[in-house]
């Protein structure tokens, strides 16, 4: 089943230096029929302004992936750790045993990223964080993998049975992409067709019962596909 996730319906938060749209139920907004897709639980689409940034907080028990559409983001934490994500590459951090950090907008422009949270498979791991850069070539047959529970392809490791592609795509191309559980598709650029729903920047879709995604670039575009259980293993 395809089901379509329009930007306009997403849960909303602004302040001064953060336009953030969500997904999935989050902070103040609470939908009951919007609480994830199996053990993905966050997707949250955020704008954060030049000087801006989320100020050190914690988190425990949990795998948080950064996309970074436009601009940078840097990273620093409790670890000692300290990068600069930019446009198209991503950062991944387990949270685990516990882990502050802080992400800001050091650029001169506004910075676009997709925040995503996955439940683990294991609690009270080793905490950690790690970024890397990606291929930014239009794709032409099939979407590169960038985050992983395998450590395969060379892409980023989670500690859970979960996988993210991602890519950008000529104007169209078409590009037939495997589900090996349920997944949600986000369109980060451009528009997109996939059966019978035309999705447009902003948009999300949620795929279960499906083999595969038939995804056609209705104008050039740039597509993350988060591929995860349908049900969540009870973490050890």
């Amino acid at each position: 089943m395809l089901k379509p996730v329009r930007y306009a319906d997403l849960g909303r938060f602004k302040n001064d230096w953060l336009n953030a749209h969500y997904h999935f139920s989050f902070s103040d907004y609470h939908n009951p029929e919007r609480m994830g897709l199996g053990v993905l639980r966050v997707i949250n689409d955020d704008i954060v302004a030049p000087g801006g940034g989320f100020d050190f907080h914690p988190h425990k028990d949990m795998e948080i992936i950064t996309y970074v559409r436009q601009g940078a983001i840097t990273h620093r934490d409790n670890l000692g750790n300290i990068g600069r994500t930019d446009a198209g590459d991503v950062q991944v951090m387990s949270a685990g045993t516990g882990i502050i950090h802080a992400e800001d907008n050091r650029e001169d422009e506004p910075t676009n990223l997709y925040q995503i949270w996955i439940h683990p498979r294991q609690k009270n791991v080793a905490p950690r964080w790690e970024q890397r850069a990606f291929p930014k070539e239009p794709v032409k047959d099939a979407l590169p993998l960038l985050v992983s529970g395998d450590e395969r392809d060379d892409a980023l490791s989670i500690h859970q049975d979960a996988t993210i592609h991602g890519g950008r795509m000529t104007k169209g191309t078409t590009i037939r992409h495997p589900v090996g559980k349920a997944a949600y598709l986000l369109v980060a650029e451009g528009k997109v067709r996939i059966g019978e729903h035309t999705l447009d920047k902003g948009d999300g879709l949620s795929a279960e019962g499906e083999s595969e995604l038939v995804i056609h670039a209705v104008d050039a575009a740039e597509i993350l596909v988060i591929d995860v259980p349908v049900r969540a293993k009870a973490a050890a």
